[in-house]
């Protein structure tokens, strides 16, 4: 079987559409997808970078019961994207107004690595590190210790 993307982050925000066009613009991602909801509000948009999607829309009352970290004040998860040149891409989120948790940083394991929050309070971490995907069938990571095959 051929690798590709199976991991799909979505995340709610309580301004959906002024998001959409901050994380193209502080993040550089890719406008993919926008799928309009009713007021001004988006049901479903997709933003690319590289091979990677991320899918946002407008926080609702609805069966996920999903909200902002802006409207509940605390965060519960993080996304990490690989990126080629941290300093360049911590500049532009920088510029375009990202709050920056940790500047970059070379860490013990080799990567160069920061952290910031987007307007509404979700978690990014950007780095060069690339974990490895490969599966133990095809001696990736974890192969020795029966580790990596999927279900």
């Amino acid at each position: 079987m051929q690798d590709r993307t199976r991991f799909f982050p979505f995340l709610r925000y309580e301004d959906a559409p002024a998001a959409f066009e901050w994380l193209h613009r502080a993040f550089g991602f890719e406008k993919q997808m926008l799928v309009p909801g009713p007021k001004g509000t988006i049901a479903h948009a997709q933003l690319r970078y590289g091979g990677s999607v991320v899918m946002i829309g407008t926080a609702d009352d609805d069966f996920m019961n999903m909200k902002s970290p802006k409207a509940v004040g605390a965060v519960t998860q993080g996304i990490y994207v690989q990126v080629d040149d941290v300093d360049a891409h911590h500049a532009r989120a920088k510029a375009a107004g990202a709050e920056i948790v940790m500047g970059p940083e070379d860490t013990e394991y080799g990567s160069r690595e920061y952290a910031a929050r987007d307007p509404e309070g979700h978690f990014w971490s950007f780095g060069t590190y690339g974990p490895e995907t490969g599966s133990a069938a095809e001696g990736g990571p974890g192969a020795e210790a029966g580790h990596g095959s999927e279900p």
